[in-house]
């Protein structure tokens, strides 16, 4: 595995997917600028070593799934279970969501991965149902998507009110999880794109604790405006193809995680990518996730807006709220008098 410096993708050799092992040893930083060896990007990690290739049954390192396979550019015609899938869809918001559980969501990716085929996870909550209701480019953006599944409870509550219910909140801070242990039973390469420096690092890390023998092809962390800089957008593409991974987890935020990920489908037909938002931190610690109490009673919000006040306050009582609270009286309506 390849770091370079400052906000440089740590990228897994073409030949060979780098998982993670403790008993590597550690390095100093190369200079600035200039490639460094997986044991300086473990040096930088505080708690946990950043661990080398697991081996395989043989005793040998292990290729990545999808290294040098060719993957076809067409998407083939959904199957018989897609097709009833997107029959079932519920309406609410505005949107289209899929009435799945978080097994289901796991067992379709592996099913579409085994044939090849790749796609986009999106899981709209009160906030990305805002902005979509106020943005047709960005409502054609969550459309088109392959699986949109309910992060938020006020969706939920929404679908059940209209009676077509739900079976639950789909969040990417648990796909995170669940995904990259389907990946490491199946050998499929996982990319992390997203978070502050270091912290893409250290989620692989608590990954791969939690999943022995997951492949990490690489780790990003583009830094904030690298849309608006020339280069900024290929240099991200570059580093993920030449990584080839077959599952990404882009935690940027929506919609810019999103819009990126419409990008890179073209260049990756045979990847799932999922916008994860702030799950990466999640998942390295780096932020800390409500009690699950607090989020199977909807209170989410509140823990994180508690934790983040400066930066939430705004979003979640003058924005979020709001419009929560008026999609749930007009379904409320809406069930009351049809």
């Amino acid at each position: 595995m390849r770091a370079g410096a400052g906000h440089a993708p740590v990228v897994a050799d073409g030949r060979l997917a780098m998982a993670l092992t403790p008993d590597a040893p550690r390095g100093p930083a190369g200079p600035a600028g200039a490639a460094k060896p997986v044991k300086a990007v473990r040096s930088a990690l505080a708690a946990d070593p950043v661990r080398a290739v697991r081996p395989g049954r043989s005793g040998k390192p292990e290729k990545a799934a999808s290294a040098g396979a060719p993957v076809p550019r067409q998407r083939p015609r959904p199957d018989k279970a897609t097709r009833r899938r997107l029959r079932r869809r519920v309406r609410v918001a505005g949107l289209a969501i899929d009435p799945m559980t978080e097994t289901e969501v796991v067992d379709h990716v592996v099913a579409a991965l085994k044939r090849g085929e790749g796609g986009h996870i999106v899981t709209p909550n009160v906030d990305i149902s805002r902005a979509v209701a106020r943005d047709a480019a960005l409502r054609r953006l969550v459309e088109g998507a392959d699986l949109a599944v309910a992060d938020g409870m006020p969706l939920v509550w929404a679908a059940r009110l209209l009676g077509t219910p739900l079976p639950g909140r789909v969040t990417g801070a648990d796909l995170i999880w669940s995904l990259s242990e389907a990946a490491a039973f199946y050998r499929y390469p996982i990319y992390l794109l997203g978070g502050p420096p270091g912290v893409a690092e250290q989620a692989a890390v608590r990954l791969a604790d939690r999943h022995p023998g997951l492949l990490v092809s690489g780790v990003d962390a583009p830094p904030y405006g690298f849309e608006d800089v020339p280069g900024g957008y290929d240099r991200i593409r570059e580093a993920i193809v030449a990584a080839g991974p077959r599952v990404v987890f882009v935690g940027l935020g929506f919609p810019k995680q999103d819009r990126l990920i419409a990008r890179l489908r073209e260049e990756l037909p045979g990847t799932w990518f999922i916008g994860c938002g702030s799950a990466i931190a999640f998942a390295a610690g780096a932020v800390r996730r409500a009690p699950t109490w607090m989020q199977r009673s909807g209170l989410e919000w509140l823990f994180r807006l508690l934790s983040e006040p400066g930066r939430l306050a705004r979003r979640y009582l003058a924005e979020d709220l709001p419009y929560a609270l008026k999609l749930l009286t007009v379904c409320l309506v809406k069930r009351l008098f049809s």
